[in-house]
């Protein structure tokens, strides 16, 4: 999959989002966030990435960068961050030993984290603008993609900032249009568990199924048209940023 790409398509769509909303326009699926705060947070997560791309395991957790308050300035700052990403992403090869939060210690995890990461972000900008989004906005493919990292990276770092588990059960993740299906085993005071599984007909105490796209949505707390269904209780179970 043409991570770097994705960064680079979310990210224009990000921008001009950002532009028409304006950036005293307030974000619906982000509390207390302006669109002036939402893009001072991208640029600073890209600007933060490129240097955690070009930085040894060994070396620690990169300084968190501040961008600029004011508007245009921000909007320069990030220019130039994500720039410097999407150059490193391309010349860095993915297999190089690099500083992670999570997951395999190499480049190539932050050109998945970043596109999923400017991918969400994105629809806080377009619903920023006041307008409802399509019932599909991403490729079935990105978009389960994006499932599984939400369920084997995000959730198990949530678990490492001091979130916990305090349910018993199992959940069925069913993205239909991308074929792919996750079991997640959940148990009090324990990382969830999650495998891979064919097809749908598992026995389990909820679930959680549609298009890729709408259980993408779903995962990441936004509007979606993903159905529920069973214990509604062990989805607001998981451990989610």
């Amino acid at each position: 999959m043409d991570f770097v790409g994705e960064i680079e398509k979310q990210a224009s769509l990000l921008r001009s989002a950002a532009l028409k909303a304006g950036p005293e326009a307030e974000v619906p699926t982000c509390p207390d966030w302006t669109v002036s705060k939402l893009v001072r947070h991208i640029a600073e997560v890209h600007t933060w990435a490129a240097q955690s791309v070009v930085t040894d395991p060994s070396s620690g957790r990169p300084a968190w960068p501040k961008a600029p308050r004011e508007w245009d300035e921000a909007l320069a700052w990030w220019d130039t961050g994500l720039s410097t990403l999407l150059q490193r992403l391309h010349e860095v090869p993915a297999d190089r030993p690099a500083w992670t939060f999570q997951g395999p210690k190499v480049a190539g995890f932050w050109a998945r984290r970043q596109a999923h990461e400017t991918a969400i972000h994105r629809l806080d900008a377009e619903l920023a603008t006041g307008h409802e989004l399509p019932s599909l906005v991403f490729d079935p493919e990105f978009a389960a993609d994006g499932v599984d990292e939400m369920l084997t990276i995000m959730m198990p770092r949530q678990l490492v900032l001091g979130r916990t588990v305090e349910a018993t059960g199992r959940i069925l993740v069913h993205a239909a249009d991308a074929g792919r299906t996750w079991e997640i085993w959940l148990a009090p005071g324990e990382p969830p568990v999650v495998t891979d599984v064919l097809g749908s007909a598992v026995d389990t105490d909820a679930s959680l199924a549609g298009t890729a796209d709408a259980v993408y949505r779903a995962l990441w707390g936004r509007p979606h048209h993903a159905i529920v269904s069973g214990d509604e209780s062990l989805l607001a179970a998981l451990p989610r940023p």
